[in-house]
């Protein structure tokens, strides 16, 4: 495993991050295709010795459960020192006031509601999970600035939004002296390159570094066009409504064949490493629920692409609507 610092912090994190959202008792009803606590032991274990030692989870994710797994995994496989851990505020926990968006008394109530599910006195990471139109910008960041002055988080992240949105943000958390976001969670593959009209360029100019999720297009560039649907790809309805123009998608998703053919290794080890060449990419994350999506993840940090795969890979690309906001 390589690793690298998170943006322009001295956090060093490693070059793949662990996504948990794959974890929780699909008993529970949040998503069929969830792993239980003892299906998802192993790749808890697999992270660790492949050294995938940046793990991110969510508040909502499982509504809890995904918390719970991994604070438990940290004290079977790991230690709470070794392990970059990180989670998010603002998806709906429940109806009450504090139980949803990024108002004092939800981002309050939901850092502390986190740390008991992952059993720690402190996350690395806490990222808000989308943009509140409802809450003033100055609301939110000063919130997460105490959270941060408070010890139960030592930087902040951003995921999925416009650039002006963000920027929104940042420019408040400037103008009045409070912990500014190191971090942004967007979607980024192959299959989906809008944050590098605008999102990307501010990243670079403000030294925040992106941790993409979705880098294997919810692992539409994982297996060939048309290929067999995994338990997900038969329940995404994220991934139906935006990878579904096989005019589009097709062209994209056979250059990655070929060039895996060629190089004869998984189409995921192309895929993966296409995004870890952006420059402002740090750690792309992949949600597991077999062993080899790990396996293959690790692998592609270590593959290099020439300029002419690059660019093969890159030729049939065609503006998509952005989305997942």
């Amino acid at each position: 495993m390589q690793y690298t610092n998170l943006g322009s912090t001295g956090l060093t994190i490693s070059r793949i991050a662990l996504g948990c959202m794959s974890f929780g008792d699909p008993a529970h009803g949040w998503q069929s295709w969830t792993l239980d606590e003892e299906a998802s032991q192993p790749y808890f274990r697999q992270a660790v010795e492949l050294g995938i030692t940046f793990w991110d989870t969510a508040n909502v994710y499982t509504l809890g459960q995904s918390e719970e797994f991994v604070g438990r995994a940290i004290e079977r496989y790991a230690s709470r020192d070794q392990i970059v851990l990180a989670t998010k505020v603002f998806m709906p926990m429940g109806e009450g006031p504090g139980d949803r968006g990024l108002s004092r008394k939800a981002i309050m109530q939901q850092i502390d509601a986190s740390l008991k599910r992952l059993g720690t006195d402190f996350v690395d990471l806490y990222q808000i999970h989308r943009f509140d139109p409802t809450t003033p910008v100055e609301e939110t960041m000063e919130a997460l600035h105490d959270v941060v002055k408070a010890g139960k988080a030592r930087y902040l992240g951003a995921s999925a939004m416009w650039a002006w949105q963000f920027a929104k943000l940042q420019e408040a958390a400037h103008l009045h002296g409070w912990t500014p976001f190191v971090s942004m969670q967007d979607q980024y593959s192959v299959l989906y390159r809008e944050e590098e009209r605008e999102m990307f360029g501010l990243l670079a100019d403000q030294g925040v570094g992106s941790i993409p999720y979705s880098p294997l297009a919810k692992g539409r560039v994982a297996r060939p066009f048309g290929g067999e649907k995994t338990a997900r790809g038969h329940d995404d309805k994220v991934g139906d409504a935006l990878f579904n123009d096989p005019d589009q998608d097709r062209p994209v998703i056979d250059a990655v064949q070929r060039i895996a053919e060629s190089r004869g290794v998984p189409m995921a080890q192309v895929a993966m490493a296409w995004v870890l060449k952006h420059p402002v990419v740090d750690a792309p994350i992949i949600g597991a629920t077999k062993p080899h999506h790990l396996e293959d993840a690790a692998a592609a940090v270590d593959l290099e692409l020439t300029d002419d795969e690059i660019a093969a890979l890159e030729a049939p690309y065609t503006v998509r609507a952005a989305g997942g906001f």
